[in-house]
C-alpha cells in the first residue's frame, strides 16, 4: 500500500492544488462556520437557529452517503468518465494512506460550499439559510476530520474503532458497502451496511 500517490495533473503547480494538509478545510470552514452563525442569531431566536443547525446538519449526513454513493463510485469504465473518476476518488482508493488526499481539496470543497449556500438561500430565504449552513458545514468538518483520523489514527474508544472497521472493509472488502463515513446508520437504512467478509482458506 502506497502512502504516496501519483499526480493528477502533469503540471505540479497545478497538481499542487490537489493535495491538502488536514488543517485547511479547518482554516477555511471554521470561520465561515462563525459568519454564519453570527448571521443566523441576528435574524432568529436562539430555539429557532439551534432547530435549522440540526437540519442542516440531517441534510449534510444524507449528503455524504449519496455524494459518496452515487458520485464518488459512479465509475465509467473508460473515456473522460473514468479518468474523471479516478481524478476525484479513484486515487484516494489505489493510494487510501496519502495523507494528503484524505480531505476535499479547498478547489472543490468552496465551490460545492457556494452552491449549497445558494441552494439554502433559494429554497429557505436568507433568514434560515445562515443556520442551516452552520449545521451543514460543521457536519462536513466532523466528516473530512473523521475520515483522515480513521485512515492515520488507532481509536481507542469503541465508536472510533466501529468507524475505522466499517471505513477499511469499504475500502479493502467491499467498495459497494459502507459509504456513510461519519454517519454509518445511513448505510444500515439504505441496505448498504457493510457486514464482515467472511474468509475461507
Amino acid at each position: 500500500m502506497l502512502t504516496a500517490s501519483p499526480r493528477i495533473f502533469a503540471t505540479p503547480a497545478l497538481d499542487r492544488f490537489t493535495r491538502v494538509h488536514p488543517a485547511v478545510p479547518l482554516a477555511i470552514f471554521l470561520p465561515a462556520i462563525g459568519g454564519f452563525v453570527a448571521l443566523a442569531v441576528q435574524r432568529a431566536s436562539t430555539g429557532a437557529v439551534l432547530a435549522e443547525i440540526a437540519g442542516g446538519y440531517v441534510f449534510w449526513t444524507l449528503t455524504e452517503y449519496w455524494l459518496h454513493r452515487a458520485v464518488f463510485h459512479f465509475e465509467p469504465q473508460r473515456g473522460i468518465g473514468a479518468r474523471l473518476h479516478w481524478m476525484i476518488h479513484g486515487v484516494h482508493h489505489d493510494h487510501p494512506s496519502d495523507p494528503r488526499r484524505l480531505v476535499m481539496p479547498p478547489m472543490l470543497s468552496v465551490p460545492l460550499a457556494s452552491v449549497f449556500v445558494g441552494l439554502f438561500v433559494l429554497v429557505l430565504g436568507s433568514r434560515a439559510a445562515w443556520g442551516m449552513s452552520v449545521g451543514f458545514f460543521f457536519g462536513y468538518l466532523v466528516y473530512d476530520m473523521t475520515h483522515y483520523a480513521l485512515h492515520h489514527h488507532h481509536p481507542r474508544n469503541r465508536l472510533g474503532k466501529w468507524l475505522r472497521e466499517l471505513h477499511m472493509r469499504h475500502h479493502f472488502e467491499d467498495d459497494e458497502r459502507g459509504f456513510g463515513v461519519s454517519v454509518p446508520w445511513w448505510d444500515i437504512v439504505f441496505g448498504t451496511y457493510s457486514t464482515r467478509v467472511r474468509r475461507t482458506s
